[in-house]
């Protein structure tokens, strides 16, 4: 009779225990690895994809329902890495293609239209949004979202107009963006410049003393003209969010609805205070918030 207590019989009645507890501590490792793993790909960080003759830089960070972000004229996508992290955490995929010419995106400038900008935003949708998501334009980049969802409408759930200008652009505005964006201007000219046009009194205007692309300006002026503005202005498939800074002078008060007027229920006006033509620098809080809830609300 084999004694109980004998370390055979011992090591016998344990191994049950220390088999349960080795895969205890397996499970436990693969969790860490995948949350890991998550978190490493939640984390912001760049990726390089090819698109034809085309190289598209998008900025990636967080993980949910997709939001593309698409920056003003003569602008990259890195002015959006505050209001980036706020809808990351929001519970936001935060996509921000870099326009062609900008950060590693390259491609044909010859024959640049809205519809090819359009064309590089739906392929970073296909492939790094789920096939669906939101398009966030600022000032010129509301052009590129709103042809993307005229020639794309199954990769669009929203557009999101931030800081769109009125349809005319009123008087004194296209050359203060002309002086604000030169930097062989002198300093305190351009101040003037992005004081009159872009800051509302109280926002620090400095910040954009850099980061303009000037030699680009012709390129995207004449690329801002194709398709014309008469074709996709009057024209929505998804839902619209017209978030204006209720100080911005390219948006005058009595153009508030202009859009709404055309468009109807489809469009939703929110007005920001204290936000003029820069908006997202100005109040990232409130434009986070405001893009965050109308974007939960739309139908996946």
């Amino acid at each position: 009779m084999t004694d109980p207590y004998s370390p055979a019989r011992s090591i016998r009645l344990r191994r049950p225990h220390l088999m349960r507890s080795l895969a205890a501590v397996l499970a436990m490792a693969f969790c860490g690895a995948v949350q890991a793993a998550g978190a490493l790909n939640e984390a912001r960080h760049r990726v390089l994809l090819q698109e034809g003759s085309a190289q598209i830089d998008v900025i990636v960070e967080g993980r949910g329902p997709a939001l593309v972000l698409l920056p003003s004229s003569q602008r990259d996508s890195e002015d959006f890495d505050g209001l980036a992290a706020l809808l990351a955490m929001r519970g936001f995929t935060v996509l921000r293609p870099q326009p062609r010419g900008m950060g590693a995106s390259r491609g044909p400038m010859e024959g640049l239209s809205l519809s090819v900008l359009a064309s590089d935003v739906a392929a970073t949708v296909r492939r790094l949004g789920g096939g669906r998501a939101v398009l966030v334009g600022h000032a010129y980049g509301h052009f590129v979202a709103r042809v993307a969802d005229m020639e794309h409408p199954a990769l669009v759930r929203g557009v999101v107009v931030a800081g769109a200008a009125a349809r005319t652009f009123p008087a004194g505005m296209v050359e203060a963006l002309a002086v604000a964006s030169d930097p062989t201007k002198a300093r305190e000219d351009r101040l003037q410049g992005l004081r009159l046009a872009f800051f509302a009194p109280g926002s620090d205007p400095e910040p954009w003393l850099n980061g303009w692309h000037p030699a680009l300006r012709d390129v995207y002026r004449k690329a801002g003209a194709v398709p014309s503005k008469d074709l996709w202005w009057p024209v929505t498939n998804a839902p619209v969010l017209d978030l204006q800074g209720d100080q911005d002078p390219w948006r005058p008060a009595g153009t508030r609805n202009e859009l709404k007027d055309v468009l109807g229920d489809k469009v939703t006006v929110h007005t920001v205070r204290g936000a003029s033509h820069a908006l997202i620098p100005e109040q990232p809080l409130a434009v986070a918030d405001a893009i965050a809830d109308w974007a939960a609300a739309l139908p996946r």
